[in-house]
This record gives C-alpha cells, structure tokens and sequence, in this order.
C-alpha cells in the first residue's frame, strides 16, 4: 500500500502517465469528430500504424520533425477519404469498411517500410522531438514536470483538445457537424450538405488519428516497428464512449487510461510484483478501463444519426 501511494505521488509516474496519453489524445480527438458527425471509423488502428511510418519516414527521409508530422497528418486524410468515400455516399457498412481500412492501411505500411528498407533487420533510429521545459512552471512541485516538460507534440494534443470542444460547441461549424450526427435532416434543411460535413469530418479526424500514431515514433520512441500501436486505437474507440462525445471527458479518459498503464508498470517492480505474474498487471489497465466504461456508458447519449446513412431527399 506504501508502494503504491509512493508511485502516485511521484512526479515521474504522473510524467509517464502524461506522456503515454499523448497519442490517446490525438486519435480520440480524430475518432470522436468522426463520430460527433454521424460515422464509426474503425480504421483507427491501421491509421495510427500508417501515420507512425508514414511521420518516421519522412524524417529518416531527410525532412525536418513537423514536416513529418504533417507528412502523418496527409496520410490519415487519404486514409479518411477513402473511408469517407465508401460509407457516407456509398452507405457501405461502416464496421465492414473500418476493419477493411485498418487491413489496408497496416498491409500497406509493412508493403512500404520492406519495399523502402529491404535489408534492414534492426530499424533506424531518428532524431525525435526532445521534452521542453517551460519557464517557471515546470518549476512546480507534481504538477510542473508533468505538465511543463514534455515534447511539443504533447503541448499540441492538449491545445487541440481545447480547440475541438470551441469549435464543436462555439461555431457555426461545430453546430452543423454536431447535427450531421444528430439530425442529419435539419442540416440538408439549411441548404447545407450532410454528406460534405460528413466526409470531411472523417478526413480530418483520421488526420489526428495518424498524428496520434506519428507521435509514437517522433515523440516517444526514435524508430519504427509494427506491434509498437498495440491496440491503442481499439483503447481510443473506448474512451470516445466513456467520454460521452465530449473532448474534455475524452481528454481526461485518456489520461485515466495511462495513468493505469503506467502504474502497472511501476507496480511489476514492487515486492509485490516479484509474487503476481506480470501478465495480470499488464491486463489491469484494460480491465480497469472496461469497467470505468460500463459505469459511464449508461449515462452517454449517444449521437442519434451515429452509424445510419443519409440519403439526400430523406426526411
């Protein structure tokens, strides 16, 4: 028990915990403005694999850190439009088409990474995006190394939470995408196109799903593999429900979730994990979240258009 409030009040565990949220931020960012607008995108998993090589590339092929972030960015929207194409004029299956573009987006990322390093056993390593530690308040006791000093792609995964709660309750824009989610008849009845806010909805939120996984390999690791997602998409589906389509209980899910990922790690190092198996702290995390997800998920309002396709001319 003194182990684990030790851990908890270190400023290292709360750093940690910060730093795994990261990616957790950026593509539950992605996923919940996919689904604010009407459409599940489970291509998630296989776009934070091509956005992680497609980032790591771009740097390893000479371009500097936040060209490659964008490089990440532009892939997930080609990875998004694709998506976009078949399930919101099409009205094809979205679970059908998401699992089709996760397969076709890590097939492609391993076709790509053997046909650019065909001899490479061990993957080169980058130079990644380094902690900046802000003036004074990185200073502060707990809070300051967790918050203040970490690379800027965390900065960034916290404004955009910000950025995406004003534009999704404090414009016009938001309104109309929170209604192509919710009543998809009244926004083609203001002469706007559903279909359009739609899509471009999935665009932009399968670009921050890539950036989510881009930030894996730029941020916090300095190279490529394929298992380093880890399911990290599935675990953002997730904390979109838990949630409740809203950014700022989004955001603190994804912390919720590191900070249990990074406590387990913590706890295998304890007295206490030279007696449990490692396996069962590893599924602590998950099953902590499954649990916090049910207790949330009986109050969320789930958007009323999510997953039903809009035929122009419907009422």
């Amino acid at each position: 028990m003194i182990d684990l409030i030790d851990i908890i009040l270190s400023a290292s565990f709360w750093t940690a915990a910060i730093r795994i949220a990261s990616p957790l931020i950026f593509a539950t960012l992605g996923e919940l403005i996919c689904e604010r607008a009407g459409v599940l995108n489970l291509g998630i998993e296989g776009i934070m694999v091509a956005g992680a090589f497609a980032g790591w590339m771009a740097v390893y092929s000479g371009l500097d850190l936040w060209s490659g972030v964008a490089v990440a960015f532009f892939v997930g929207v080609c990875f998004g439009l694709i998506h976009s194409l078949l399930t919101v004029p099409f009205g094809l299956s979205q679970h059908v088409v998401g699992l089709g573009v996760t397969l076709l987006a890590t097939s492609l990322t391993y076709y790509a990474y053997r046909l650019a390093l065909p001899e490479v056993t061990t993957p080169p390593k980058i130079e990644a995006f380094q902690p900046y530690q802000v003036p004074v308040l990185s200073d502060i006791p707990l809070i300051g190394p967790a918050l203040f000093a970490q690379t800027p792609l965390t900065y960034l995964a916290f404004a955009l939470a910000g950025v995406v709660a004003l534009v999704l309750y404090r414009t016009p824009l938001g309104l109309a995408l929170r209604a192509a989610g919710e009543n998809p008849g009244a926004v083609a009845a203001q002469g706007l196109s559903v279909n359009g806010i739609r899509m471009g909805a999935v665009m932009v939120g399968s670009g921050l799903m890539a950036v989510g996984g881009a930030f894996l390999t730029m941020s916090a690791f300095d190279s490529f593999f394929f298992e380093m997602v880890n399911g990290r998409g599935w675990i953002c589906i997730a904390l979109v429900v838990f949630g409740a389509w809203k950014p700022g209980k989004a955001l603190l899910g994804a912390i919720l979730f590191a900070a249990f990922d990074a406590l387990q790690i913590r706890m295998q190092q304890t007295p206490i994990g030279a007696v449990i198996p490692y396996q069962v702290f590893l599924m602590t995390p998950y099953i902590l979240s499954i649990l916090a997800l049910v207790v949330m998920s009986r109050r969320a309002e789930i958007p009323a258009a999510l997953m039903v396709p809009w035929n122009k001319g419907e009422r």
